[in-house]
């Protein structure tokens, strides 16, 4: 009997003790995975901005085409979509690749001509938000219509290849220029100075503004662009 009871404890106590090695590695890689899922990389999240940008670029055009059929424009939606691009895109995401992106590529003397290009074009897209916001501030918008269809069309046309070419050329050669504990502060000081700018949920915010300009444009149903 005595013999029997110890063999249970034995067997028990292995049990608990093998319950607990599963245990403890399993909590560890839960952690590790939740904290990995809540990493964004400079590069991720300059590019997450990116697919903000093109959202704003649907709105730009949907304004155009109502400008052009002259009928149903609301110019407030036109002026909230261009304080997007001059408050968080201009001057936080542009700010962010002059600060931290052009210069290491420029002291490495790496795609310099493609850095000077997208210097040159930000400082052309501050213009034309400019004049947009202006030209949106008021009901007198409906007599512009004109400019403000090549505005936006000039916009939307630099943006485009502009946001691309990075994305595919500029971001996946930073790599090439820092180390690996240079791009994780990176994505720290980023992440910071978003925080800083537009609180917490600052992105995802921004992303929620757009989504109801979309919705007064009838453009946020994403089915709505499949071909039939």
């Amino acid at each position: 009997m005595q013999d029997t009871f110890d063999r249970r404890r034995f067997l028990t106590r292995s049990g608990l003790a093998l319950t607990g090695i599963v245990i403890a590695p399993s909590a560890a890689l839960h952690a590790q995975q939740k904290e990995t899922e809540e990493e964004v990389s400079p590069i991720e999240d300059l590019m997450r901005e990116h697919g903000l940008l093109n959202r704003v670029l649907l709105v730009y055009e949907a304004c155009g085409r109502r400008i052009a059929a002259k009928g149903g424009f609301d110019p407030s939606v036109l002026n909230q979509a261009a304080g997007i691009i001059k408050n968080f895109i201009e001057a936080y995401h542009e700010k962010l690749e002059e600060d931290h992106l052009f210069p290491r590529f420029e002291k490495a003397g790496k795609l310099t001509d493609l850095v000077a290009v997208l210097r040159k074009q930000h400082e052309a897209g501050r213009a034309v938000t400019a004049r947009l916001l202006q030209a949106t501030s008021t009901k007198g918008a409906r007599r512009r219509g004109p400019q403000l269809i090549r505005d936006i069309n000039l916009f939307v046309r630099m943006y485009r290849p502009h946001e691309a070419r990075e994305d595919t050329v500029l971001f996946p050669a930073l790599h090439s220029l820092v180390s690996r504990n240079e791009y994780d502060a990176l994505g720290e000081d980023f992440e910071k100075k978003e925080h800083e700018l537009f609180g917490k949920d600052g992105f995802e915010a921004m992303v929620d503004k757009v989504g109801e300009l979309e919705k007064k444009l009838g453009i946020f149903d994403l089915a709505r662009f499949t071909p039939s």
